[in-house]
């Protein structure tokens, strides 16, 4: 990657400067509670290094899908109270994305000091297909930082985005990547460049149509491609197998059908699932082969035998990516698959990554420890468009706008 990175910046001088730190913020509320901090905690290393080297660092970020304007269930307040404790600082949030309350916060900053702007999709600009709408807002924020201000890019999640806050303003003040970023982008690299062997992908989640892209273009580079999750369904009935009432794409069956034929032995689905007679933890369960599911019954979680298969070939892996849980992991009696076979990744002595979205809060609310995967992704979407191979606008941009 040949754009100036945090290292560069920092190298050069920050003391006094604001900067424009792009982030990805887009925690899970239970209501005003925030159930998973982790990205909140994944931006804490390049903002504490930027406030150590006396930078007025400005927060932008997202919260959710906001329809382009202020609405309180997606404020980011309890963001910036999480923040604030985490820093051990408080950490004032402004009342609006670029106006009078934002000009007013930045202004007053003093040196080696936090503020965070208010969730930027409240401006419809934001995220708008007109180039000249998302400039408009992009030269707003610049102006905030002022002409001595920097733009630094480290929401990694937002990465695939051509947004105002993530490309455009990149065009109108200095650019720099941040320390999230380069790490995240050197992970993919080496899944993406020369792994070492076995290789192993295991994918899951509830649709074959969400991750077509991305297992096109890994089938010819692993050596294992593990299924699980609502997907494996659509996979199991292109096989012959009566699903019963599981998720099922009738529309991808064809491409399943084909997918299978060019993986051959690569493509491993699960030989037993969980199935209830309902979606809901309190429904019946049992445990059943995949060609015994009942027309009545759908598959919720992969079974013990699945996890024992998978568990085996994770074992013997050098590399391993997993993007997506195995099943219906935040009801207890449907975790068990994806518990275990995270559990499996962990323990392998595999360079292990976790996809992000799903996968990593998986990781945290399953209790498995953080420490045992080689990395835990930030950016669900980002990762999974790099490894099919598209180009990502908030990474390109970094390095054409030097």
């Amino acid at each position: 990657m040949t754009t100036k990175n945090l290292d560069d910046l920092l190298t050069e001088g920050v003391a006094g400067r604001c900067v424009l730190l792009r982030s990805d913020l887009n925690v899970p509320l239970d209501g005003t509670r925030i159930t998973d901090d982790g990205r909140i905690r994944a931006a804490l290393p390049t903002i504490r290094r930027l406030v150590d080297a006396g930078a007025r660092v400005v927060v932008i970020a997202h919260l959710g899908r906001p329809k382009g304007a202020p609405d309180p269930q997606y404020s980011l307040a309890p963001v910036a109270s999480r923040m604030g404790e985490l820093l051990g600082s408080e950490v004032p949030l402004a009342g609006d994305v670029s106006g009078t309350s934002a000009g007013e916060m930045v202004r007053g900053q003093s040196d080696g000091s936090v503020t965070m702007l208010e969730n930027v999709r409240f401006d419809p600009r934001e995220t708008s297909s007109d180039q000249v709408e998302r400039g408009e807002l992009a030269s707003e924020l610049g102006e905030l930082v002022g002409r001595n201000g920097v733009f630094v890019s480290d929401g990694f999640g937002v990465v695939h985005r051509k947004q105002a806050s993530v490309y455009d303003v990149a065009w109108l003040r200095p650019a720099y990547a941040g320390s999230l970023v380069l790490s995240e982008l050197e992970v993919l690299r080496t899944l993406a460049g020369n792994p070492e062997r076995p290789y192993t992908v295991v994918l899951g989640g509830s649709k074959v149509s969400d991750k077509l892209a991305v297992i096109e273009a890994l089938l010819p580079k692993v050596d294992r491609l593990l299924i699980g999750g609502g997907m494996c369904f659509t996979f199991l009935a292109a096989r012959g197998n009566d699903v019963g009432g599981s998720l099922l794409e009738s529309e991808m069956l064809d491409t399943c059908r084909r997918l299978l034929r060019e993986a051959g032995d690569k493509l491993v689905l699960p030989g037993d699932v969980v199935a209830a007679d309902a979606f809901s933890a309190d429904a019946n369960r049992k445990t059943v082969p995949v060609d015994e599911i009942g027309s009545d019954w759908m598959g919720l979680d992969i079974g013990p035998d699945s996890v024992r298969t998978f568990s085996e070939t994770l074992a013997t892996s050098r590399t391993v990516f997993w993007n997506g849980p195995m099943g219906v992991f935040e009801m207890a009696p449907f975790a068990e698959g994806t518990r275990r076979t995270a559990a499996a990744i962990a323990d392998s002595t595999a360079f292990s990554v976790v996809g992000g979205g799903d996968s990593a809060a998986a990781v945290r609310l399953l209790g498995l420890s953080e420490e045992k995967f080689s990395h835990i992704s930030t950016g669900g979407g980002a990762s999974l468009e790099f490894l099919e191979g598209k180009e990502l606008p908030g990474v390109a941009v970094l390095e054409q706008a030097e």
